[in-house]
């Protein structure tokens, strides 16, 4: 079954089948696109998860559910990491959408009726595909266009610091989520991804030292006030005990997730 989410639910359909098992539930719309349009925010992001929560409590299996919920539920004054006890308080509409389905998905978890875990993820990056209309849309934008033999936007500062989770690292996190037994992920539903720590200037360096000059210089610098307030209020670095005695960690550096952005997709990649 495929198709808008919202709308699949609001049909009444069977979107769970009775002896759905696991479920992740990774919808969502991001984080420009909430700040622009605030009723799409709350339909797609906390209407659906409602009713996909309502659609999973009313099969007998008691399905175990991953939700991909965001760096973007931390905010305000951040301590230089956020860890496992960092009380979230987000600064934009979708953080504030994903940690009110954070704590719909304890409740749901508390009352018995799914087994909820909620993964914080930072910005993944390198992520394949087109631009979209995500505040960190970017940080995978001045990597994979000028790959592709366009140019890029950079909309920020190089000293901005900003958390980074590969593709490769966000799949292992999500399959661990799953996998892990109600023992080792413990009673707090929401759990922080150890994430890499860099400046946009150090990422667009990276880029360089992997794929040559000519690649770098593909990337343009334009101020985004917008975008400079939104990524700004999200947490630089992230790290979880929890997440760390899973067998998880952050990606070593970011010149090793550019390389295995060219290896996962050979077919988006220009003249280098």
């Amino acid at each position: 079954m495929s198709g808008d989410l919202a709308t699949l639910l609001a049909a009444g359909g069977a979107v769970i089948a009775p002896h759905t098992s696991n479920v992740f539930h990774l919808a969502a719309a991001v984080s420009g696109e909430c700040e622009a349009d605030f009723d799409l925010g709350l339909r797609v992001n906390f209407d659906s998860t409602r009713a996909l929560l309502e659609a999973c409590r009313h099969v007998a299996s008691r399905p175990r559910l991953v939700f991909a919920s965001s760096v973007a539920v931390f905010g305000g004054e951040l301590p230089t990491v956020v860890d496992d006890f960092t009380l979230p308080q987000p600064q934009n509409s979708y953080g504030i959408q994903k940690f009110m389905c954070e704590q719909l998905i304890a409740d749901y978890s508390r009352k018995g009726f799914i087994d909820g875990r909620s993964l914080r993820l930072p910005t993944i990056s390198v992520r394949p595909g087109k631009p979209n209309a995500a505040a960190s849309s970017f940080l995978s934008g001045i990597v994979r266009e000028p790959l592709a033999g366009h140019a890029a936007v950079c909309p920020v500062p190089v000293e901005m610091q900003v958390s980074l989770l590969s593709p490769r690292a966000a799949v292992r996190g999500l399959l661990t989520a799953m996998n892990a037994s109600s023992e080792q992920w413990g009673t707090r539903i929401a759990m922080n991804l150890p994430a890499l720590t860099v400046s946009v200037g150090v990422m667009i360096e990276a880029l360089r030292s992997v794929a040559g000059e000519r690649v770098a210089n593909r990337i343009h610098h334009q101020a985004d006030a917008n975008i400079q307030r939104i990524v700004g209020s999200w947490p630089a670095g992230m790290t979880s005990a929890r997440a760390l005695a899973l067998g998880l960690s952050p990606d070593s550096d970011f010149a090793s997730i550019i390389r295995s952005y060219m290896e996962d997709n050979p077919q988006s990649l220009g003249e280098i």
